[in-house]
Parts: C-alpha cells; sequence; structure tokens
C-alpha cells in the first residue's frame, strides 16, 4: 500500500479510475432524481399524483446530488487543467445546468406553499426544466468532448478556449444529449415503478419502456458513428511516461477516426462494457414489461454504468482532446495534480467514502416502502 502511494503512474490511474465512479455514482443517485423530475408532469393527472412522484425523492435528492459535489471537487484537485478548461470553456452551458439545479429545491419547497393549481402546475414545469435540461446538458458536453474541444495552451500553459454555447450544439453532441436524457427518464421511470403505487406507477412503466429502447437505440446508433469516424478521435504517437511531469504540451497527438476504438480492439475484453451498455436498458424495458420493479432499477443503473464507462475507456488515456490543437490534449498523464496532492486525496477518500456508502444506504434502509395516495392525504402528513 505504502508503494502505491508513492507511485505517481498508480496514483493518475487510480485518480482516473475514481473519476468514473464518483461521475457513475452521481447518474446512478442523482440520475433518478432528475429523470423523476423530467416526468412529473407526464406521470401525474393530479396535484395527489403529483406529490406521490415528488415523495419518491423528496427525502433523498439532497443526499443525492453529495456525488455531484464530490465529482467536482475531485476534477478540481486532482485534475485542475481539466477543471479549468472544461468550467471556463463550457461555461454557459454549465450555467444553465446550475441555474436548473437550483430551481429543484426551490420547486420542491414552494410548490405546496399555496394551494392554487396554476402555482403549483408552474413549479411543476420548474421541476421538469430541473430535471430534462441538466440530463441533456450533461449528455451534450460529453458529446463534444467525443469531438474534440477548440483550445490550446499559451507558452506559459494558460488555457485558451474558442468555441461557443451554439458550437456546443452540434448534431453530433446533441445525439449524446439524447442519449443521456433518455437513459435518466428511463432510470427515474424506474425507481418510480419501484417507489411509487397506482397510476402513477403504471404511466411510468410505459413511459420508461419507451424510454430505456430508446436508449438502448440511440447509444448503438452514437456507436455505429464512431466506428463509421463521424465523431473523430484522437491518439497519443509519442512516449507517455506514467511519472512524468504534468505539462500536457510535451507529447504529440494526431487526430485519427479509429483512435476511440483502438483500445477495445487492442483488449477485446473491453467490448463487454458497451455491449452491457446497451444491453442494461434492453433488460430494464422487459423488466418494464414484466413488472419486475427491483430488477428492472437494477438493470437501469448496469446501463447507465456501463454507457458511461464506454466513454472512459474509449478515450483513454486522453481525457480532453483538442480539435484545434491535438498535441495539447490533455491525458491521465500529463494532467494531473502533484503526486503529494493525489496521494493525500487518496488517503481521505479511502477513509471517507466508506461512510458517506454506508450513510447512504442507512438512509435508503430507513426509507425502505412505496409511496401511496394514502402517504399524501393523511392527516398531518410532511409530504410536499
Amino acid at each position: 500500500m505504502l508503494a502505491l502511494l508513492s507511485d505517481y503512474e498508480s496514483l493518475r490511474l487510480i485518480w482516473w479510475v475514481l473519476l468514473g465512479v464518483l461521475l457513475i455514482g452521481f447518474a446512478v443517485t442523482d440520475g433518478f432524481d432528475l429523470g423523476v423530475g423530467a416526468l412529473l408532469p407526464f406521470v401525474g393527472r393530479t396535484d395527489v399524483e403529483r406529490r406521490v412522484a415528488i415523495h419518491t425523492v423528496s427525502a433523498t435528492w439532497e443526499g443525492n446530488q453529495v456525488w455531484l459535489v464530490l465529482g467536482g471537487g475531485a476534477i478540481f484537485a486532482a485534475w485542475p487543467a481539466l477543471y479549468a478548461l472544461s468550467f471556463s470553456g463550457f461555461y454557459l452551458a454549465m450555467f444553465l445546468v446550475l441555474f436548473a439545479l437550483i430551481l429543484r429545491p426551490v420547486a420542491f419547497k414552494y410548490r405546496s406553499k399555496r394551494a392554487s393549481a396554476a402555482w403549483r402546475s408552474r413549479w411543476d414545469w420548474a421541476l421538469f426544466v430541473g430535471g430534462a435540461v441538466p440530463a441533456l446538458i450533461f449528455g451534450v458536453a460529453v458529446g463534444n468532448v467525443l469531438q474534440g474541444v477548440p483550445f490550446h495552451f499559451t507558452g506559459d500553459l494558460r488555457p485558451i478556449y474558442g468555441g461557443s454555447l451554439l458550437g456546443l450544439l452540434n448534431p453530433l453532441a446533441l445525439l449524446c444529449g439524447l442519449v443521456s436524457l433518455a437513459m435518466l427518464v428511463a432510470h427515474g421511470a424506474a425507481w418510480l415503478a419501484f417507489k411509487a403505487e397506482g397510476p402513477v406507477a403504471e404511466r411510468a412503466r410505459a413511459i420508461g419502456l419507451k424510454a430505456a429502447l430508446a436508449t438502448a437505440a440511440l447509444f448503438t446508433l452514437g456507436g455505429l458513428l464512431i466506428w463509421a469516424g463521424a465523431f473523430g478521435g484522437y491518439r497519443v504517437v509519442s512516449p507517455l511516461p506514467g511519472d512524468g511531469p504534468s505539462n500536457p504540451l510535451t507529447k504529440a497527438v494526431v487526430a485519427d477516426a479509429g483512435a476511440w476504438l483502438a483500445n477495445f480492439w487492442a483488449h477485446p475484453a473491453l467490448a463487454l462494457v458497451p455491449l452491457l451498455g446497451i444491453a442494461g436498458p434492453l433488460l430494464a424495458a422487459l423488466g418494464f414489461r414484466a413488472r419486475h420493479e427491483g430488477l428492472t432499477f437494477l438493470a437501469s443503473s448496469l446501463g447507465i454504468a456501463c454507457i458511461i464507462a464506454t466513454v472512459g475507456l474509449s478515450m483513454f488515456p486522453v481525457i480532453l482532446p483538442s480539435n484545434t490543437h491535438p498535441g495539447h490534449a490533455l491525458t491521465v498523464f500529463d494532467a494531473s495534480s502533484s503526486r503529494a496532492t493525489l496521494r493525500n486525496m487518496l488517503i481521505a477518500t479511502v477513509i471517507f467514502l466508506p461512510i458517506i456508502l454506508v450513510y447512504t444506504a442507512w438512509v435508503y434502509r430507513v426509507l425502505w416502502g412505496k409511496v401511496s395516495d394514502r402517504d399524501i392525504t393523511a392527516p398531518g402528513s410532511a409530504a410536499y
């Protein structure tokens, strides 16, 4: 263990894996919250039904956002160059996501403060925006990363971004956005089928079946487009020492339309990951149809994990390519923090991440059970 903590290459690889774990944790946990928000106007036709849907996530959504905070913090501390470029280059897109996420707590707290149907309907649509917009934009961001981002570094390693918000909304990126949206809508529907009763669960099953099939189809289409070279790709063609300095200007990278498939050709066993990314949504669709609620949610979670993992595995060791200056791309081995920072963060993670997991599991165990109309309308109910 001590040797591992002193090996710079191993620390970089561990933090690349941990970043993926944190992103998957966010997508699986807060993802169903986003999905429920996006589904709210469609699964609830009455105020009570919409309150049932809201109450399935009301007690856990704040805790689920811990994964987003952890992911952002990990990028900031472990990959500062990635943080600087992505959060400044995608500033307007990030602002849209932040605005949408801010709508959620406000809508949760205020929608039932007045009995007016119009008042509650407006907040319900705010919850829809708070769920659908982040789900879409996160996927659009991934689509742009796969294509390469217009940036370069000056001689003193100051990052310069040359893109725009409209440039991010290109057809291939929007396809990835639709994959993300369909994936999280299906996940939210799986959660509602698992946690809700009555008409809300029934409508969620019907929508979830279609969303799960759409996820599998869109993800397959994206894979075919990558195979055809539509997304492009970037390949490191110079030595990349794992314990070298964090300087992205010391390597050579070329555009290569087949680069995003190279790791799968070199290691055929990795093909199991994208295949499970397709199988997961398809199994979830079967689960919706067969009314196996727990298995449906697990299959949806598996699909999400494998879809996200597919992106990371296809790009490795690149984490943010440049389509204007390919040699300035960020990789796992030249964009990280110092050895000491990665080591100290890993020690803190080993201590505190299990605590978070145990606490989260305990919360879900305490809140186990379905939500019904009776829970909402009972005298003294604290439901939103």
